[in-house]
C-alpha cells in the first residue's frame, strides 16, 4: 500500500485529529481602514506572507481614483462588493468577478468609488513601489483622468 493509500485510510477511518489553531478568523468589520500610499484607496489586511508576496485584502476606492500604471507578476484576483472599477478591457461592477494574466500592464479606475476584495500572489509592480503600503508616508495622487482608454 503506497503513501497515498494511507492516507486515505486514515481519513476514512476516522483516526484524524484538527489542528488546533489551524483556522484564522477574521472580523472584517470590525478592522480600521487604513491609508494606503495611493491617494484615495483605503486597506484592511486580511492575509499577508511577506516572504512569498502574498496578500488578501479589501480595498476601498474613493470615487474618480486612478490607480497609477501597473504590473501585474502573477494572476490578480478581484471581487467587486460594491461600486465598479475598469480599465482598457472592461468594467468590473458589484457582484462581479475579474483577475489578471501574469506579466499584463495596465491602470485602473473607478469613477463611482468601490469596494473590492483582491487576492495577490505577488505584489504589484508601479514605478517606484510593489504592492499597498499602507505605512507609506508620501501619498501618491490618483485623483487624475485614467491616461489609457477606458472601457464603459
Amino acid at each position: 500500500m503506497g503513501a497515498m493509500d494511507k492516507s486515505f485510510e486514515d481519513r476514512l477511518s476516522g483516526e484524524l485529529e484538527p489542528t488546533p489553531g489551524g483556522s484564522v478568523y477574521m472580523k472584517p468589520e470590525e478592522m480600521d481602514w487604513k491609508p494606503s500610499q495611493f491617494e484615495g484607496v483605503e486597506i484592511k489586511v486580511l492575509y499577508e506572507n511577506k516572504e512569498i508576496g502574498e496578500m488578501t485584502c479589501l480595498l476601498r476606492w474613493q470615487p474618480g481614483t486612478t490607480l497609477p500604471f501597473h504590473k501585474h507578476p502573477e494572476i490578480e484576483q478581484s471581487y467587486v462588493i460594491e461600486g465598479s472599477f475598469s480599465d482598457h478591457d472592461g468594467i468590473c461592477r458589484a457582484g462581479e468577478f475579474v483577475w489578471r494574466k501574469p506579466g499584463s500592464l495596465h491602470e485602473t479606475h473607478s469613477a463611482e468609488g468601490c469596494t473590492i476584495l483582491a487576492i495577490y500572489r505577488k505584489p504589484n509592480i508601479f514605478r517606484n513601489s510593489a504592492g499597498f503600503d499602507a505605512a507609506a508616508k508620501q501619498r501618491i495622487a490618483t485623483d487624475h483622468a485614467p491616461r489609457t482608454h477606458q472601457v464603459r
